[in-house]
């Protein structure tokens, strides 16, 4: 005697669907359009020809190019000047601070001396209080050593540097220092038998095991830097100096001449470099910040 199985309704189904993956589903597609929304916002003002931020409020109501020529035409606000700075100072202290980072990891992660497990601890508490609180001194400070160096005072970019590595050894140094934690020290013993020394495996071994926190630790370092806007509007004063994040704000922050148009068409512009960084950073970017975790 046969018995009847009853077939699952497509009713049922999608409902066990939904409650098993589906709910998941609609979480990420809210959250899609929640982080693209600003960018379109951005985009559509970018394209906007009127220049305000009521006329922008429809998407892609009026499209043109006006802004992006504005913003090359204007000798006052040299925006190719700013775009060149930004990529100077960003990939500058990105290097620095990925090979200062490296060094200091890499003494803390392979050698043993009194000090260090104070010497990591205050790396990270030091890290606590930002560079923002430190503005009055830094503008002091530069104005001082500039009487001395010029190259170092202020209203160069040589000393904006100097300022954004100051901080290079605090968080970046520590999680490269959990990441060199996972690579085995018998690969650093059987190097030295080979008669190698401590730059020669650094150098030449460690450094290809550990790209993947560099590329990060890159990224974030170039970000920050390029980003920022506090430091470098006290440091940089001359509009050929100035950054991208510095000079744009003066498209909006006189009281009856705000363009927002071009101001939006600079930031788009400004986001390439970091969208193409990262692009070029991406195989590395899961690894680098996930591999130093277990440590």
């Amino acid at each position: 005697m046969s018995t009847y199985t009853p077939v699952p309704t497509k009713r049922r189904s999608l409902r066990k669907w939904f409650a098993a993956t589906g709910w998941r589903h609609l979480i990420g597609i809210a959250l899609c359009i929640y982080a693209a929304f600003p960018l379109l916002y951005v985009l559509s003002a970018s394209l906007n020809p009127d220049g305000t931020l009521l006329s922008s409020n429809g998407l892609f109501s009026r499209i043109g190019v006006q802004s992006y020529q504005d913003l090359f035409a204007n000798p006052q606000r040299p925006f190719a000047a700013w775009f060149g700075n930004t990529l100077f100072i960003g990939l500058t202290t990105a290097a620095a601070s990925v090979f200062m980072g490296a060094l200091a990891a890499y003494s803390f992660s392979r050698m043993r001396f009194t000090g260090r497990r104070f010497g990591l601890v205050s790396l990270l508490v030091v890290q606590i209080f930002p560079q923002l609180l430190a503005v009055v001194a830094i503008f002091i400070l530069l104005s001082s050593v500039g009487d001395v160096f010029p190259a170092l005072g202020i209203d160069n970019q040589i000393a904006l540097i100097m300022v954004y590595l100051g901080g290079a050894l605090g968080v970046n140094t520590y999680l490269m220092y959990g990441f060199f934690n996972t690579i085995p020290v018998e690969i650093d013993e059987a190097a030295k038998i080979d008669g190698a020394g401590h730059a020669r495996i650094f150098f030449t071994i460690v450094l290809r095991l550990v790209a993947p926190i560099l590329a990060v630790v890159g990224l974030l370092s170039f970000i920050s830097s390029t980003s920022d806007f506090v430091i470098a509007s006290v440091v940089l004063v001359s509009p050929e100096n100035q950054t991208l994040a510095v000079g744009l704000y003066s498209y909006v922050s006189e009281e009856f001449t705000s363009n927002w148009s071009v101001f939006a068409a600079g930031a788009v512009l400004a986001a390439l470099p970091v969208m193409a960084l990262f692009l070029f950073l991406q195989k590395y970017i899961v690894g680098g910040l996930t591999a130093g975790a277990g440590k």
